[in-house]
């Protein structure tokens, strides 16, 4: 597989701002998820591929743009 195409974080996060006056607790800290397409230009050569079958389980015919959704808050 491709180093370029793997030499990226998908999982973001980032603290709220919690203001000195804000009767709330603060939030703690929260995390986003960025799609891999975002950090691919072009098509790589000779990528990965699923069989057919897990293709269409997956939803997508290469791994680097299978993104499996693992909650980051449970524990």
């Amino acid at each position: 597989m491709n180093d370029n195409a793997q030499s990226f974080t998908r999982v973001k996060s980032y603290q709220p701002y919690h203001s000195p006056y804000d009767p709330c607790p603060p939030i703690g800290q929260k995390y986003y998820f960025t799609p891999a397409h975002l950090y691919i230009g072009f098509q790589p050569l000779n990528l990965e591929q699923f069989s057919p079958k897990e293709a269409l389980k997956k939803g997508t015919l290469w791994p680097i743009f299978y993104d499996y959704y693992k909650n980051p808050y449970k524990k």
